[in-house]
């Protein structure tokens, strides 16, 4: 199968982040979304959870698809059994979708059925196939499902909880997700990423890195988009 011509794209322009919006100000959200694009941001990173997989309930396909931008859209699913939701939320645009492997004991399934999916906003482009794993689950899951994704998504909290710190175990993960996946796939590490450790964790040798409250909880999402941005260099 080939690869999404988004894989090399992402990975010339890697490291970088990929902003959350949970955690924007909803009522102001089109002038925020263009202050960080302005900034330089390219991916805009959606959590998408059903109340089900983790305890938050959060945004769904209407909503990831009302929301008009330039930048790519990367939507990480935190729901159970992906498989009969993935029409929705190509549909709605996304780029990126990433399922978790413990979402579904047929994830190699999935991502065989998103591999032949064709990305709604420039059917050229393709769909990046993600795999999320918990802080808990082993690297070792994803051998079996070589040449199915084109993204390793390392979570470095547990999913569905706020205010959580980075796990430092995720450090010797992120090395060792490399050492698995080599060149094959991009290394995306989610949670707990601040302002302040945002250097370290691009030197780990992640390619995209989500961040969502540094960017915007302090009500200056330009300045903070372009001082992450200006840290991955």
């Amino acid at each position: 199968m080939a690869r999404s011509p988004l894989v090399d794209r992402l990975r010339a322009s890697a490291p970088q982040i990929s902003v959350g919006v949970l955690t924007a100000d909803w009522l102001t959200l089109g002038s925020q979304l263009e202050l960080i694009e302005r900034a330089g941001v390219e991916l805009l990173h959606f959590d998408v959870m059903d109340g089900v997989f983790c305890p938050m309930l959060t945004l769904g396909a209407p909503v990831i698809s009302g929301l008009k931008t330039q930048m790519l859209k990367d939507v990480h699913l935190m729901i159970e059994e992906p498989l009969s939701k993935l029409d929705g939320f190509v549909a709605a645009g996304a780029d990126i979708i990433t399922v978790h492997v413990e979402s579904t004991r047929h994830v190699h399934r999935v991502l065989q059925v998103l591999g032949k999916m064709v990305n709604a906003t420039d059917p050229n482009r393709g769909i990046v196939r993600g795999i999320a794993l918990n802080p808990g689950t082993p690297l070792e899951v994803i051998e079996p499902l070589a040449g199915e994704f084109e993204l390793v998504l390392l979570l470095a909290v547990n999913p569905g909880w706020g205010g959580q710190k980075f796990i430092a175990s995720t450090c010797e993960r992120v090395k060792r997700a490399r050492e698995i996946v080599r060149d094959t796939a991009l290394i995306c590490v989610d949670g707990g990423v601040t302002r302040d450790n945002i250097g370290n964790v691009a030197r780990l040798g992640a390619d995209i890195i989500v961040t969502g409250s540094a960017v915007f909880d302090g009500k200056s999402p330009f300045e903070n988009a372009k001082h992450m941005m200006d840290a991955l260099r």
